[in-house]
């Protein structure tokens, strides 16, 4: 298998860098349009990303936007950001809450669908909106958003000593700031029986210069093991910034993970797969989960038949040694773990 890199031209550069990474997220391109158009897109494209992005607003950061090929309506990381007429129609089995998270709640911002681990939806916030994203429909109204209301969070986990690991979620949780995190830690920490913390993150691919030395101390000085798992779906995501950002943690010896999602149009071949796997290993970055798409409204178009991805998987088993082949899984609703499909 012969996988072939292509030069990516530079979109028009953003406002003056470096930036903090809260300008980074201020900065970020909002407008459908205006994504078009600073990608040089055809205005074909317009109205239709216009009239989908008010289904769910646009959000891409120019750290991300650079690495997309300019004219190029098919680029792979392009697909994961532009608003297509597609997602205003979906079939029955697209629905609002595919992995029923709202069944899962035990108390606003508190979810729990495994044995012995439950997750935080700490905030709302992302640094990108992917259009396959499973919490595109999520209400969020309801999650915690000063220390009072936290408090029934805190109860539920140290009344229930079978939990011994919390997973950071959003939104993404890296959007919140350094003393967020650090309260939120704190309190996860008075619980004698948590002994693990997991952050699911996007930003170090969406804004490398997140990944600052605080935050990483931050991370290490916990009595909670730390892990991180970060989320790419194309090797063309993981430049040199990415792999500097993520190298801040796995040298101060934080497991890294990815996970990603398999998705038409995008991953669905398996040189771009076996590429990704090896680009991450170069990172020393696990591959962990390829994830069936959850079946949101709004993402039909990205859909790939499970035959296809165990394919996919098997030409990888093909070309990859063993630990550089994620485990092809999907989340069904009510069952006690991952269904792994390969």
């Amino acid at each position: 298998m012969q996988i072939v890199i292509t030069s990516r031209r530079s979109v028009p550069s953003p406002p003056p860098a470096p930036r903090r990474w809260p300008e980074a997220l201020k900065a970020a391109v909002r407008d459908p349009v205006e994504l078009c158009r600073l990608l040089d897109l055809p205005e074909s494209l317009h109205e239709p990303a216009r009239q989908a992005a008010r289904l769910f607003p646009v959000f891409v950061p120019w750290e991300y936007l650079a690495r997309i090929q300019p004219g190029d309506p098919h680029d792979p990381l392009l697909r994961q950001v532009l608003p297509l007429a597609d997602e205003l129609a979906s079939g029955p089995e697209f629905t609002p809450d595919p992995v029923a998270d709202t069944a899962a709640t035990r108390q606003p911002g508190l979810l729990q669908k495994y044995a012995g681990r439950a997750l935080l939806v700490t905030t709302p916030a992302c640094a990108v909106h992917c259009r396959y994203c499973f919490r595109r429909h999520f209400e969020y109204q309801g999650t915690p958003r000063t220390a009072e209301a936290w408090r029934p969070v805190w109860e539920c986990l140290a009344g229930d000593p079978t939990i011994e690991e919390i997973v950071l979620s959003g939104g993404d949780p890296l959007t919140l700031p350094d003393a967020s995190l650090a309260a939120l830690c704190q309190q996860l920490e008075q619980i004698p029986h948590l002994r693990r913390w997991r952050v699911h993150t996007r930003l170090p691919i969406m804004i490398p210069q997140r990944i600052t030395d605080q935050l990483v101390t931050l991370l290490r000085q916990s009595r909670l093991t730390p892990l991180v798992v970060i989320h790419a779906n194309h090797a063309a995501e993981l430049d040199a910034a990415v792999a500097d950002a993520v190298q801040r943690l796995v040298d101060a010896g934080i497991p890294v993970l990815n996970q990603s999602v398999l998705l038409r149009g995008v991953n669905d071949c398996a040189e771009t797969l076996v590429a990704l796997s090896r680009r991450l290993l170069e990172l020393r970055v696990m591959p962990y989960y390829l994830h069936q798409l959850d079946q949101v409204s709004g993402a039909a178009h990205f859909y790939v038949p499970v035959e296809r991805g165990r394919a996919l998987i098997a030409a990888m088993r093909s070309h990859l040694p063993g630990y550089a082949v994620p485990r092809y899984v999907r989340e069904t609703p009510g069952e006690p773990s991952k269904t792994v499909l390969a």
